[in-house]
């Protein structure tokens, strides 16, 4: 494991100090002051601003629970604001809906994929604008035009499918695709990468450039700050439901976002890496699970490692190298597997559902979580004890009293920001569901946690308090099995890296030789390689 990536060095200018360029109102295309909004009584924002100008790409940042999200649905409707305004091409608006906002020149994508799965491609770009032709849907039109929209991307799709049939990374696509199409003067984009690899990124980042140009404006949340240095004009940085300040991207470092962003001195997170892993050396020699020769469930064709107790081992790869399947396969998720063999302290084992894995002590937190892994309607408590209500029951009643005092405990040890453990769990960010989620397997307190893009789309500073709770828990003596795209990640906090290619495990890295350059060398030469 290495710690050894320092941040940037902090800029002389304070973090805190206003763009120049705010002076100049004749091209501004949004403008919220004042803007204040409560759930509960437990305030999301305080007086928070956005000034956006057409043709500009303007991130927000901020940590989870800093008013991001909610000031994005506030202005598309979403929310209904407690108070403030909201100026939209000159004129004073305030939607009572996402869709009377896209009908105005306001089009969202957020970061769950928002569409109709079971509906085709075509239906999901077209929906509400349908071409027509003497009173019906007009399909030979639809369909060119899903295919001309696609194209932008680089995608070449067969627009008459459903849209399930497609990865999570080509939905995320289609969903921005969607909200091109529309023909908005706005466009917001809610981590927009998050599941997208390096070669989307690049596709999506140039169609954004090809609608600056056009004098679109692009809202661009992310906390993957490095993209904001390459696409983004201007920064507005919240904390805690308010604007902090606004900036211009050339005035700011690495460092100096995540100074304001956590309200720290610059110089003190200088001195520490950019995750907060750190290794106390406890991995045991005892071999906890062994998989051998695993193939099938879609991509995988021979995957084997080793995971020893109280280790974390990182699985690495591109899209589609197999990392998922693979976590998949082990829990009982997939039962299309061919051959290959799994066994659980030396012994043989073949989960044949997920059950089955949970009672031999595993837990799965997947990478989609609206999908797989919240249930919006329910509230924190009952999405956070869903997995150990067999254990709290009794002659079918559960033990509230026990039910709550878990869910207590949980709330705090993980420092779940909520209104109360009764609120529904759709209206916290999603860094705070994604805490829910771990801790919906901590309560069971299990031998096996595997953790699939543990940090999605978290901030900076709820990334951090994940990545010391993963390590602390490894100490402790769980084992954790641990799929993340950010190569950093899995450079700073796994104690080995199996790494994954077309379904094949190609290598394994440790100690001195587990770097990010060693990662990318392993999948660049192995790839090169099946090429020829």
């Amino acid at each position: 494991m290495n710690n050894t990536h320092p941040i940037e060095e902090p800029k002389a200018a304070s973090p805190i100090q206003q763009s120049s360029r705010l002076s100049n109102d004749d091209d501004v295309v949004l403008l919220m002051k004042g803007i204040h909004k409560s759930f509960a009584g437990v305030p999301a924002l305080i007086n928070a601003d956005l000034k956006i100008r057409a043709g500009e790409v303007h991130a927000i940042i901020g940590q989870n629970g800093a008013g991001k999200s909610t000031l994005i649905k506030v202005l598309n409707g979403a929310h209904k604001l407690d108070s403030g305004d909201i100026f939209f091409m000159g004129e004073s608006v305030a939607y009572a809906s996402p869709h009377k906002a896209q009908m105005a020149g306001i089009s969202t994508i957020f970061q769950e994929v928002n569409l109709i799965g079971y509906r085709s491609v075509t239906e999901n770009i077209c929906l509400g604008h349908e071409p027509k032709r003497f009173g019906m849907v007009d399909w030979n039109k639809a369909h060119a035009h899903a295919r001309a929209t696609l194209a932008r991307f680089g995608l070449d799709l067969d627009v008459e499918r459903p849209l399930s049939s497609f990865n999570i990374a080509i939905q995320q696509l289609v969903a921005i695709a969607r909200a091109v199409a529309l023909d908005a003067k706005v466009v917001i984009m809610d981590e927009p990468t998050s599941s997208l690899d390096e070669r989307e990124k690049e596709v999506l980042f140039r169609v954004i450039k090809e609608l600056q140009a056009t004098g679109v404006a692009i809202l661009y949340v992310s906390h993957h700050l490095d993209e904001l240095f390459q696409i983004c004009d201007e920064i507005t940085v919240m904390r805690d439901g308010q604007t902090i300040g606004q900036h211009a991207i050339e005035e700011m470092t690495k460092l100096d976002m995540v100074a304001a962003m956590l309200g720290r001195d610059s110089e003190e997170i200088a001195k520490g890496g950019t995750t907060n892993f750190a290794s106390t050396g406890n991995v045991r020699e005892e071999v906890l699970l062994s998989v051998e020769s695993l193939k099938g469930a879609g991509t995988l064709r021979n995957v084997s490692f080793n995971l020893h107790k109280s280790e974390i081992l990182g699985l690495a790869g591109l899209l589609g190298s197999g990392r998922s399947e693979v976590a998949r396969a082990i829990f009982g998720l997939d039962h299309d597997l061919k051959r290959g063999n799994v066994s659980l302290s030396d012994k043989p084992v073949d989960f044949s559902s997920p059950m089955s894995a949970i009672e031999h002590g595993f837990g799965f937190c997947s990478e989609d979580r609206k999908e797989d892994g919240i249930i919006p309607q329910l509230s924190v408590r009952e999405n956070l004890t869903l997995v150990l209500l067999p254990k709290i029951a009794k002659y079918g009643f559960i033990d509230e009293a026990k039910e709550r005092q878990l869910v207590d405990d949980f709330i705090k040890r993980l420092g779940i920001k909520t209104a109360s453990m009764e609120q529904p769990i759709s209206q916290l960010s999603g860094g705070n569901q994604q805490k829910v989620l771990l801790a919906r397997w901590l309560v069971t307190n299990p031998n096996i946690l595997i953790l699939d893009e543990p940090t999605r789309g978290i901030d900076v500073g709820a990334k951090g308090e994940i990545q010391s709770l993963i390590r602390r828990l490894a100490d402790e003596g769980l084992t954790v099995l641990m799929i993340s795209s950010e190569f950093e990640e899995l450079v700073e906090g796994a104690d080995r890296v199996i790494v994954l290619q077309d379904g094949h495990s190609i290598q394994e890295l440790s100690n001195d030789h587990l770097t990010e350059n060693a990662i990318m060398k392993a999948i660049a030469q192995e790839s090169s390689l099946r090429v020829e």
